[in-house]
């Protein structure tokens, strides 16, 4: 029996086909998971069936019935439940405020005693590992993965939607993610996971539907099937996972760290030069320093200790606008809070960070040809997919926004790039663009 099927799904935003007559089966009890590149129309796919979108044609059957007049509030009433890849949770509230609101068990007032209880009782029978009581706004990524996976199961929902859900965690924690996974297809739950991270799809997938260009190109069974097979299939060629690194050269050093404290609890400050030429990788649990040591060299955050010299001028003090007018490039770990402001157009997005520089602007006033010629080739040269340079760029896959800001940065011909999870998000074909 099948949990889901969505036969003939078409769906169109003006004259572009993000879903073009895909097909869809999900069996009840199994984690299936949706594989494709960026923009393969997987997500869009995914809110179409949670009643996010209206289909232009196409069927939808959940429990072999089928469904009319579909909504987000009907998707509940038929036991659906979605995890978007941003995490939609208020800080500010306990774990078991985010879980309940909405779905509160009193008439009138909430009964506190009895909602924390029923949270927390849901939270052990899943090994989920927390404290309804704390705050939001105190928990790792990973925790706040679980609050929200845990929203839908008090809901009530036995088909569950994972959107990208290993996107922002460390390796511990999606190991610990794919055993919850497990946990709930033993409680009979079914899971419908999009990811591009191959080895994922092949440790808890029961099977993989693969869509290209908006299309579904096949459905498969995990067993016995290779990561570079799924890889070839999303892509449509033959993927080398084998990257040459050729010999480098390196020249005068650029950046210097000299006795950084990132953590003020940290026993011992950070110091290393990066030279001209050469690519430094800063590897590490997520929560022990990296963030601030972004911060620290973007000029975002004050060292309370130690000094930063580039290229030879000691920019401890500067601020970040006089950083990158020197000649850094930023790839933030977050794009959406410092990289895109989402409900600008996608040239609207390319003129961040030059705005103040005669790249684009003379004399106060922009050249608009110039930079949408500019835009038009980093969109095709880059392979940023969109209807138009005028589309906004919050309409765009999480993956076609980071290769839109990594072409922006690297556009600027810096001296030095600061990448901070450059490749998240992004699927095979695209990881190995970027690293070369």
């Amino acid at each position: 029996m099948y949990a889901v099927e969505m036969l003939g799904i078409t769906k169109k935003f003006g004259d572009f086909y993000a879903n073009k007559d895909i097909n869809l089966q999900i069996k009840t009890g199994e984690i299936h998971c949706l594989l494709g590149e960026n923009g393969a129309g997987k997500t869009t796919l995914m809110n179409v069936l949670f009643g996010l979108y209206k289909p232009e044609a196409g069927t939808i059957r959940i429990n072999d019935q089928e469904v009319t007049n579909h909504s987000a509030l009907n998707a509940f009433h038929l036991g659906l439940g979605m995890v978007h890849q941003h995490f939609m949770l208020v800080d500010a509230l306990t774990v078991w405020e985010n879980v309940v609101v909405g779905n509160e068990l009193g008439k009138f007032s909430i009964p506190k005693k009895e909602s924390i209880a029923a949270v927390q009782k849901l939270s052990d029978q899943y090994n989920f590992g927390l404290d309804v009581t704390q705050k939001v706004s105190e928990l790792s990524v990973g925790m706040k993965q679980r609050v929200e996976i845990l929203k839908t199961l008090y809901r009530g929902a036995n088909i569950i939607i994972l959107d990208e859900p290993t996107a922002v965690l460390s390796p511990p924690e999606v190991l610990q993610l794919l055993d919850i996974l497990r946990d709930m297809k033993k409680e009979g739950k079914t899971i419908v996971f999009i990811t591009h991270k191959l080895n994922e799809t092949k440790a808890v997938a029961d099977r993989v539907t693969v869509l290209r260009a908006g299309q579904s190109v096949c459905t498969v069974e995990t067993e016995g099937r290779e990561a570079s097979d799924f890889a070839n299939l999303m892509v449509g060629r033959e993927v080398s996972f084998d990257m040459e690194r050729p010999a480098v050269e390196t020249g005068d050093v650029v950046l210097s760290l000299k006795d950084i404290r990132l953590l003020p609890n940290a026993e011992n400050t950070v110091s290393f030069d990066i030279h001209a030429g050469e690519i430094v990788g800063i590897a590490g649990v997520e929560g022990n320093g990296q963030q601030q040591l972004e911060e620290m060299i973007m000029g975002l955050m004050k060292c309370r200790e130690g000094s930063i010299t580039f290229l030879g001028d000691d920019i401890t003090h500067w601020n970040t606008k006089k950083r990158c007018a020197k000649g850094i490039g930023y790839i933030p770990s977050d794009r959406h809070a410092r990289a895109i402001l989402s409900g600008f157009s996608i040239t609207d997005n390319y003129l961040l960070g030059t705005q103040f520089s005669d790249k684009y602007v003379k004399n106060g006033i922009i050249n608009h040809k110039k930079l949408n010629e500019q835009t038009d080739y980093l969109m095709g040269h880059f392979d940023v997919r969109a209807t138009s340079a005028k589309q906004n760029i919050g309409s765009l896959s999480g993956g076609n926004q980071q290769k839109m800001v990594l072409s922006r940065e690297v556009d600027k011909d810096a001296s030095l790039v600061i990448a901070c999870q450059p490749v998240r998000g992004l699927d095979i074909g695209a990881i190995q663009y970027i690293h070369k």
